[in-house]
């Protein structure tokens, strides 16, 4: 449930924290977490919320904030398009979730990206619908933002080996 997972990341980070000295190992290692819960939540996101295939990248971000954000953690983020292109999202949370019981982060840990694993996620899940994604956190309020932002930028519509033969 989200209430259990929003309680316990905190002790997750802090314990990755104490494993790892570097910073970007911690934010390495949250992504690959992240990663991993994607891949396999995508079939839950898809089974309970019934969500038709969507067909564009803007239909996408918006299928990301406004049902699976709101499924999984109850908040509804913000879309906007950063590029011409239309391939350039931005996530825009005014609250988020597992950020419910921290202040601030240590000095010494400055460079963390304590939600990382919502990248990871995001990037994990989209892999598994045939989406190429980079996902990173463009703006975060823990580190004195006004606002967090996930930025998405969707590279390419990764081809099913099974459809390429047809």
């Amino acid at each position: 449930s989200r209430e259990l997972f929003v309680l316990t990341y905190g002790a997750l980070v802090a314990q990755l924290c104490k494993d790892y000295e570097k910073d970007e190992d911690v934010n390495t290692c949250l992504d690959r977490m992240g990663y991993g819960i994607g891949i396999r939540l995508i079939e839950d996101f898809l089974a309970r919320s019934a969500v038709k295939k969507c067909r564009s990248y803007s239909e996408t971000a918006d299928m990301i904030a406004q049902v699976a954000f709101k499924m999984y953690l109850g908040v509804t983020p913000s879309v906007s398009c950063s590029s011409a292109a239309g391939n350039e999202f931005s996530l825009i949370l005014d609250k988020n979730p597992l950020v419910d019981f921290v202040e601030e982060l240590p000095a010494e840990r400055a460079s963390l990206c304590y939600c990382n694993l919502l990248c990871g996620v995001i990037r994990g899940a989209l892999e598994m619908v045939h989406l190429s994604a980079e996902v990173t956190f463009l703006q975060d309020k823990l580190k004195g933002d006004a606002v967090t932002e996930i930025g998405i930028v969707f590279l390419k519509n990764i081809e099913d080996k099974k459809h390429k033969r047809n």
